[in-house]
């Protein structure tokens, strides 16, 4: 009741926005207009660097412009890596940690300390509040990753940061390629992208690109199964009108790789170590089953009062089924590892749309660049669960079979539901010729509700917060700007603790200053920033009430970055990050975790990335090489110490006109490393050498 009455007069005013703006055109002085580059064109970032307009921004800003950090991962970078899932994007981006979970089927991430798994975006709005379902990547044009809290613009979310995933769209012109891809462990991958105008001389376009790949894993008994189809079209609606309908299929079907016993790895067992190609789950589970269905559309138009109405709209379905079998502790033998078994099933759907207005106008003698937008958010999660029984299993000398016994009744049947609607305005100011403020202030409602099948319940948590953001940058040279910015974030606590009460929702807070540097020739752009942030009433075990928690948890950390991307022009690109992080548990329920560093947050994190395009009589050819790493790892929730590492990347390549190949070997040296720690039981692997060879025909 309380989004049916808040939902109508608000989806009201961003109808009448526009009409107000052509009144209020006559009262304000507008400025020349100005033809910006936006992410979501259609149009290929060339290169590694790009001052094309980030979407995270919301506006005609580029990340070189912006108050905050911002990280864009172009196509071009992509593809020179080879990279193949999120967390291999997101390497290239200072201050984010991939994969700290494994190669466990989804995507998990860290940003500047503090997990941000949740906080996936494609195209502006959320993909879902549980990351249930990896994203494919080969769909996507850039990654966006936006740092610290964002809730100004995009309402509940993690205060680490966001990713946006800006997906292919059409452009107005014929294309295809046609690529085969295959490597060690079994991969075998082909993917389609083409594309054709409709008209002549018109923006009407559709575009359709695809992938299936089947591979094998490092791990005995574990294979993956992908299948990706994504059509789009746009539609010629006039000149100041763009239009384009989105819409993808994602299906991933694989077995679970559940990490290595901590005893046996890490710590020393009597019986030695446990091959790093252990399977610990059995083989004669169910696999996991996911998919992803999503439809929406893209809006854009430019009035003639000089305001622009954008607007963002989508609606997904997802489901997730599957059986996993858990490692738990050693026996005394130190050999047999008991196991237990889950049985499996998620699904649900989620409808998104945002809807803003933009103009740029002077005002008091200063140029300000206005939005106003409106966004509601609809999600919900069917659950279900069993839990099963599992015979132990002796890792250095395992016999695969056993029996997953599953009772009738299930263990877990709920339902979670999200509804959210916010308010936000931010207007950007332009001080004379070298300063620039920015501020913003959003108001947002959310109602978190769960039904439980088995106690016959209903909860209801409804919450609402003001959070806000502030900027300013200066034009210090012609090259250098540094900048200072405060933000605040708001994010539900679903539940109640003992007593039957709601939870106070989660909130970030977060300091940052920095500089950045244009590259001489604005070939690239160099960011340097400093942060402090916060994340307050953080779920925490409650000390007297077992199995319930209270909301009293608070965690920090504190921080430095370095990043680079360039593009030379003499053949030469560059891609490094560097991250310097102090996290901590400041408050928790459990004293001994006070002080604790948050998990697997490394002390220091590093990417570096180049490739060369040779010129004369080796024109065509191209060479990459780079390096990554991490120092050391701890955490609240496990007692070891996951070890550092770096590993070492090549690649090498062709591209003539109407074709390219590519050959690129991950980790060299085959260094074996640990991906972070997740428990006392279980230990998160990292990736072994992998080697890729990729053949591209084009017209």
């Amino acid at each position: 009741m309380l989004f049916r009455r808040l939902a109508i007069p608000a989806a009201a005013s961003s109808l009448l926005l526009p009409a107000v703006a052509a009144h209020a055109a006559e009262d304000v002085a507008t400025l020349p207009s100005v033809t910006v580059s936006a992410a979501g064109d259609g149009q290929a970032d060339i290169g590694f660097a790009t001052r094309r307009a980030a979407g995270v921004t919301k506006s005609g800003e580029s990340a070189a412009d912006a108050a905050q950090s911002i990280t864009v991962i172009t196509r071009d970078l992509l593809d020179s890596q080879q990279a193949q899932n999120l967390g291999d994007a997101l390497q290239n981006s200072a201050g984010v940690v991939t994969n700290t979970f494994g190669r466990r089927g989804w995507d998990d991430f860290i940003i500047r300390g503090q997990r941000a798994s949740e906080s996936i975006f494609a195209d502006g709005l959320l993909v879902d509040s549980n990351n249930r379902v990896a994203q494919q990547l080969f769909g996507v044009e850039r990654v966006e990753v936006l740092k610290g809290p964002a809730s100004i613009l995009f309402g509940a979310v993690q205060p680490g940061g966001l990713v946006n995933m800006v997906s292919k769209r059409p452009r107005a012109e014929l294309f295809g390629e046609l690529g085969v891809t295959v490597g060690n462990y079994g991969f075998r991958q082909m993917t389609v992208d083409v594309g054709t105008p409709l008209a002549k001389d018109s923006k009407a376009a559709f575009r359709l690109n695809g992938l299936m790949m089947n591979s094998d894993d490092p791990t005995d008994f574990v294979w993956y199964r992908n299948r990706w189809l994504a059509p789009s079209l746009t539609l010629d609606l006039g000149a100041r009108t763009d239009f384009t309908i989105l819409a993808s299929h994602n299906q991933r079907n694989y077995v679970r790789q559940q990490g290595l016993p901590v005893n046996g790895t890490l710590v020393p067992n009597r019986n030695g170590v446990v091959p790093a190609n252990r399977f610990i789950g059995e083989p004669n589970a169910p696999s996991y089953d996911g998919e992803q269905n999503r439809i929406g559309y893209a809006l854009t138009h430019r009035f003639d009062s000089g305001w622009t109405l954008n607007q963002n709209l989508r609606y997904q379905t997802s489901s997730l089924t599957g059986t996993l079998v858990s490692a738990g502790t050693m026996a005394p033998n130190s050999q047999s590892m008991n196991r237990s078994g889950t049985q499996q099933s998620f699904s649900g759907d989620s409808f998104g749309v945002d809807t803003n207005v933009q103009r740029t106008f002077a005002f008091t003698g200063h140029a300000h660049s206005v939005t106003f937008g409106v966004d509601y958010r609809h999600t919900k999660e069917d659950r279900l669960q069993k839990t099963c029984r599992v015979a132990a299993l002796n890792v250095y000398n395992p016999v695969y079979g056993a029996s997953i016994s599953c009772p009738s009744a299930y263990s877990l049947d709920a339902t979670d539901t999200l509804d959210a609607l916010g308010l936000y305005l931010r207007d950007q100011i332009r001080v004379g010729e070298r300063w620039t403020v920015t501020g913003g202030v959003r108001y947002e409602s959310a109602r978190t509700g769960t039904t439980d099948r088995l106690a016959s319940s209903r909860t209801d948590n409804d919450s609402n917060a003001v959070t806000g953001s502030a900027g300013v940058m200066y034009d210090l040279t012609h090259w250098a700007r540094p900048y200072a910015s405060f933000a605040t974030s708001f994010l539900p606590n679903a539940g109640t603790d003992a007593s039957g009460a709601t939870f106070k929702p989660e909130k970030g807070r977060q300091y940052e200053v920095g500089v950045k540097f244009d590259m001489p020739g604005k070939t690239g752009l160099l960011t340097l920033a400093a942060f402090d942030l916060t994340r307050a009433n953080v779920l925490s075990s409650d000390p007297v009430n077992t199995g319930f928690s209270v909301a009293v948890g608070e965690q920090r950390s504190r921080g430095l970055e370095l990043e680079l991307t360039q593009d030379l022009g003499n053949g030469l690109s560059v891609s490094a990050a560097y991250a310097y992080i102090a996290s901590e548990v400041t408050e928790d329920t459990t004293a001994a975790n006070v002080g604790k560093p948050l998990n697997s947050v490394p002390r220091h994190s590093f990417s570096v990335w180049s490739q060369y395009r040779l010129r004369g009589a080796l024109a065509g050819w191209y060479v990459g090489a780079g390096v990554r790493g991490e120092s050391a790892k701890r955490g609240y929730s496990f007692n070891y110490t996951v070890p550092g590492y770096a590993v070492a990347d090549l690649a090498v390549g062709y591209v003539a006109s109407h074709w390219r190949a590519a050959f690129n070997v991950k980790n060299v040296f085959d260094k074996m490393y640990y991906a972070g720690g997740l428990n006392n039981n279980v230990l998160p692997v990292g990736n072994p050498r992998v080697a890729m060879l990729n053949v591209t025909m084009n017209y």
